[in-house]
């Protein structure tokens, strides 16, 4: 059986839906993806096919189209937090992979949204939505990862050309995408003001993503190498000098889904432990029965329901500033603690269903291992600013 197959046995509660940070549409979104993903089965021993393979399906079927505007060829006018993070708990309930290849259309496509030309819009938007176009988002450097303001990759003016020189590292899709929104130091002295931003094609001449890294569990990663790589003048996306900011108004747009595709690796590593000590006999009765894995799956439950609270209102203040036009140094607040929240008490979640399945818990195949190996990569992986 696939990973994937393995991963679809079960189907996540919907009763954190009636909460009143959400509203019908979210709730009918919800059921809608909840049937469609059960039904797919993927092979994800190649995590690059599969998640090609995962693209494919999600822009054919429709989900992509929550990752860009209604007006190229998205579902509706603005970005929905809450619906992002509806759809990345859900998938992320049934393969981590999914969540990883849904999120990475979303992040690697985000700043084109905030700040395409309506020509960069319509070039790149609808074939991500599709599922057509894969996309990468190009921050981090090996000497710059959550310090983004001492990146040292140049782009270098020519005439009505751009040079990019440097390298970027822990690239999501690296290898793999058809473009990268990349970012690149423009001014030498100009800290967080003196960046960038670029739409990188992937076959431009001296752009090699060849180096590939590879972690515990399926991420698509490799390392970017710019060597006099030209691009175009309309390769230039928003102002010059406008990078970092462009950069974190994409990362702030995602944050609170960081957040939720822990949220649904928790509330399966849960089902999972529930299932097995229903099922599991010990003396003469089953693990259930037994009131040290009572207090232990209610210690569980807790920790899931601390960390959704947390992730639904961030994303419910992110909706509601953006339809009023409000700023968001609130919700980047609330996003951080939900996206915190959520990893850590993810990770123990996780880390405490494998306990409750003794030997079981570690032997390569389970659900529970593979959640194990996925959420310690997601969480190493996400304090980069360039990983969903």
């Amino acid at each position: 059986m696939s990973t994937a197959a393995a991963l679809t046995t079960l189907r996540p509660a919907r009763d954190h839906l009636d909460l009143p940070f959400f509203e019908d549409h979210h709730r009918t979104l919800a059921a809608e993806l909840q049937d469609w993903v059960a039904a797919q089965q993927v092979d994800e021993s190649d995590d690059r096919a599969a998640c090609r393979e995962w693209v494919r399906r999600l822009g054919e079927a429709g989900w992509l189209r929550w990752c860009v505007s209604a007006a190229h060829g998205g579902a509706l006018e603005k970005l929905d937090s809450r619906a992002l993070v509806i759809l990345r708990e859900t998938l992320a309930f049934h393969s981590p992979l999914a969540d990883f290849a849904f999120a990475m259309q979303g992040l690697g496509s985000g700043s084109i949204t905030l700040a395409g030309t309506p020509a960069q819009q319509q070039r790149y938007l609808p074939a991500v939505a599709a599922g057509q176009k894969i996309a990468a988002f190009a921050l981090s450097e090996p000497e710059a990862g959550s310090d983004v303001a001492s990146m040292s990759t140049r782009a270098t003016a020519h005439a009505d050309a751009w040079q990019l020189d440097g390298s970027k590292t822990w690239i999501s899709n690296g290898g793999m995408a058809d473009f990268y929104v990349t970012f690149a130091r423009t001014r030498a002295d100009g800290g967080a003001r003196g960046i960038s931003a670029f739409i990188v094609d992937a076959d431009r001449p001296g752009l090699d993503a060849s180096e590939h890294i590879h972690v515990m569990a399926p991420h698509p990663l490799a390392t970017l190498r710019f060597d006099g790589c030209r691009l175009p003048g309309d390769a230039l996306l928003g102002e010059v000098d406008g990078g970092f900011k462009l950069a974190m108004q994409t990362l702030d747009i995602f944050r609170a889904s960081v957040a939720a595709a822990a949220l649904g690796m928790a509330r399966r590593a849960l089902a999972e432990a529930v299932t097995h000590a229903r099922n599991r006999q010990m003396f003469g009765q089953t693990l259930a029965d037994f009131q040290l894995t009572q207090a232990r799956l209610g210690e569980m439950s807790a920790l899931i329901d601390a960390a959704a609270l947390l992730t639904y209102r961030a994303a419910w203040m992110r909706d509601r500033s953006s339809a009023s036009g409000a700023g968001t140094s609130a919700y980047t607040a609330a996003a951080a603690s939900a996206k915190l929240t959520a990893t850590e008490n993810a990770q123990k979640v996780i880390d405490m269903a494998l306990q409750m399945f003794g030997g079981r818990g570690v032997q390569v195949g389970n659900v529970v291992e593979h959640l194990y190996r996925d959420m310690r990569a997601k969480c190493s992986c996400s304090s980069l600013a360039n990983t969903p």
